[in-house]
């Protein structure tokens, strides 16, 4: 054991010293993570062709042992193989924090050791946290290599091991070297000990699975999320105390939204009196400011009147209110009494399909899913998720339960402003006009549904359309399209939180999303912190099937760190794929990309000597559809009024459009309404099928 430590210590003082340089700091419009955390990538190029390597060993050899394992052992007995091999590993925790001198920890370890292993049959289950709430800590020896000064080294990714850095190469020597196991070598442990890796790798999965379905560039994402939890692990972010510190620091909520009359808020007028022209509505004119005069007073900046008040809301500030759209979820979506991987897991989840249809010559298929009624003949949902979501968004799957418990049959498209839609489409495809993108839209929508309806030899006698966000904008430009000229036979639209000017929303993600270079200072320990406060929340949720919260451990310059990462990524893997960018290379591209935002994608990709900001603003708003708002019933807008993706004179035109059309809400910002009960509840009266069913009977084939 002895020689171990010394071996391990030189090979990672060798790697240090000949790695280790000044890093210097980037400018850039947004943070480059990956450089923050890991430093340069100096061997990015034999990188990239051991990922891909891995991925594809992992697909065809290491996942099906994965499913298999997970195939014959229920998910109760994963996790308790899983919890026993986590307290054998308890020598290397109590080693690491005595090198770190914390003390405090060494002895929480030891309890939790003792405590498990009497009580919890072996470290099979876990009475010191669930008895004597004595939390877990993830003490290994790259944590003491990290306190004793030592430089993380390069980042490398190795054949199976996948990412890590020469520090943590060192550690996980160290580890193996205190963990009991290593010194027993009979035949039936060396059984047990495979069985084990099998355990614990199949934790993985999920997370692999995510990474290659979600973004255009698994490489990239996949060494931010390692540097970032790397450093998280290595400064003790992740302890509870993290999350405990974020709610406290938040400041006093209020119990009712601000400037809201609950005895007025219940206006049920129809602000309008009489059919509007596009023009006026878009630019004013005398007869819109009369109407919004009358109806809201002289005061321009007053806001809206709410017609729904959510008293339990407790709003903190629009961004992080936004935030909580992530507690939008229903039970019983993922319940099993099986893994993920498990052939046997029959999940709601699961049991939605992924097929796909062909758009273009020499193009990808696109791939959908969808969940089919046993009456094949049953009505349909089609879902278009947020910005940027993909076929896998958890938003469309809880929508699809809904409408699945309704009685619907039920397609999940993903974002035409994403990159697998992009990857099926003509080379001269440049999502961000909705009267273009809706043409493409209209076609995969058209094709999935003459798809389905073939295999099962049927016919969907009624068609909804729901959409989220940019979603939701898409269902109203297509009922448009739709309202002239009926080729699909959508009989109605339901849009929740749509930007009714994109041109201004996409200025909001921009503002937002670069409010980082404001306060630049600790920028790494703060988006660590607030990455663990996510991470804790998850983890929380997963225990807890009952979890509720009241408000969110964030501050609004973290909910803007945050929403900022999130909506940059989204355009970094469409340019990404724009610009067919491949893989297997050094992808220079990030250069450029950390320095494009929004504006900058339409200006480069969009707008010409022909074509204009004004002309792009005009033709992506909803105002332009004040025809179809104003003259058909076949739809329902959800809003907030303090939706932060639109102002408040945008949402009086709209109301002067759509009247009772339009449902708005007193909080929630965007999308941050959708988990509560007022709004499950009006949604749920929405798409019921009750009145409908005898129309269903009669005309069914």
């Amino acid at each position: 054991m002895k020689k171990t430590i010394i071996l391990t210590i030189a090979i990672f003082c060798l790697f240090n010293n000949a790695t280790a340089e000044e890093l210097v700091k980037q400018q850039s419009k947004y943070p480059d993570y990956g450089y923050m955390y890991l430093g340069p990538d100096k061997f990015e190029k034999m990188n990239r062709k051991i990922f891909n390597f891995n991925l594809g060993l992992n697909k065809y050899a290491i996942r099906p042992v994965h499913i298999l394992w997970s195939s014959i052992m229920p998910e109760y007995g994963i996790d308790r193989i899983q919890s026993a091999y986590r307290n054998i590993e308890y020598p290397k925790r109590l080693v690491s924090s005595l090198i770190q001198k914390d003390f405090k920890t060494s002895g929480t370890e030891t309890v939790r050791f003792l405590t498990n292993t009497t009580l919890g049959l072996g470290g099979l289950y876990d009475p010191a946290k669930s008895l004597f709430h004595i939390e877990p800590t993830t003490e290994d020896m790259e944590q003491a290599l990290t306190k004793c000064k030592c430089n993380s080294g390069p980042y490398i990714v190795l054949p199976v091991m996948n990412g890590t850095t020469t520090r943590a190469i060192a550690g996980k020597l160290l580890d193996t070297s205190l963990n009991p196991t290593t010194y027993v070598g009979t035949p039936v442990l060396a059984m047990v000990k495979a069985g084990l890796t099998v355990n614990r790798t199949s934790y993985m999965q999920p997370l692999i699975k995510m990474i290659e379905s979600t973004y255009a560039d698994p490489y990239e994402i996949a060494r931010k999320m390692y540097g970032l939890d790397n450093y998280i692990k290595c400064e003790n972010l992740d302890r509870k105390e993290t999350l405990e510190k974020g709610f406290q620091n938040l400041e006093p909520i209020n119990d009712l939204p601000p400037d809201v009359n609950p005895e007025l808020v219940l206006d049920t007028r129809e602000p309008k009196e009489e059919i509007l022209t596009v023009a006026e509505i878009m630019k004013g004119g005398a007869n819109i400011d009369n109407i919004i005069l009358k109806n809201y007073g002289t005061n321009n900046n007053a806001k809206l009147l709410a017609d729904k008040v959510l008293f339990d809301y407790n709003p903190q500030n629009p961004v992080v209110d936004s935030m909580r759209t992530a507690l939008f979820d229903l039970p019983d979506i993922d319940d099993s009494i099986w893994n993920e991987l498990s052939i046997w897991n029959r999940s709601f989840s699961k049991k939605i399909k992924t097929s796909s249809v062909s758009i273009t010559p020499d193009k990808e298929n696109y791939k959908f899913r969808y969940i089919m009624q046993k009456d094949k003949n049953s009505p349909l949902a089609i879902i278009y998720p947020s910005i940027g979501e993909g076929v896998q968004s958890h938003h469309a799957v809880v929508m699809a339960k809904m409408f699945y418990d309704e009685g619907y049959s039920v397609i999940i498209q993903g974002s035409h402003f994403q990159w697998e839609f992009v990857k099926s489409m003509p080379d001269s495809y440049h999502p961000g006009v909705p009267t273009q993108d809706i043409k493409y839209l209209k076609n995969v929508t058209a094709k999935i549904i003459d798809k389905l309806e073939t295999k099962y030899e049927c016919k969907f006698p009624q068609k909804t359309v729901m959409g989220t966000s940019m979603g939701a904008m898409a269902a109203l430009f297509l009922a448009n399209s739709e309202y002239k000229d009926d080729t699909l036979g959508i009989t109605k639209y339901i849009s929740v939180c749509p930007p009714i000017e994109l041109t201004y929303a996409m200025e909001q993600f921009d503002r937002n999303s670069e409010e980082w270079s404001k306060n630049p200072n600790n920028l790494k320990n703060r988006v660590a912190e607030t990455a663990s406060k996510i991470v804790q929340l998850v983890n929380m949720k997963d225990e807890k099937k009952d979890f509720t919260i009241g408000k969110l451990p964030f501050t609004e310059d973290e909910g803007k760190l945050i929403t900022g990462f999130v909506m940059h990524q989204k355009l970094s893997d469409l340019v990404f794929t724009l610009e067919k960018t491949p893989k297997n290379k050094a992808a220079g591209i990030y250069e450029t990309l950390n320095n494009m935002n929004y504006r900058d994608y339409m200006e480069k990709y969009i707008l010409s000597d022909n074509y204009n900001m004004d002309d792009l603003t005009d033709d992506t708003s909803l105002l332009s559809l004040a025809n179809f708002l104003q003259n058909s019933d076949n739809y329902k807008i959800y809003h907030s009024v303090d939706d932060y993706l639109v102002n408040q004179t945008q949402l009086k035109k709209l109301k002067v459009c759509s009247g009772k059309k339009t449902v708005l809400f007193s909080n929630g910002a965007h999308l941050g309404f959708m988990y509560t009960p007022e709004f499950l509840e009006d949604l749920r009266k929405e798409i019921a099928l009750t009145e409908k069913t005898a129309l269903h009977d009669i005309i069914k084939p």
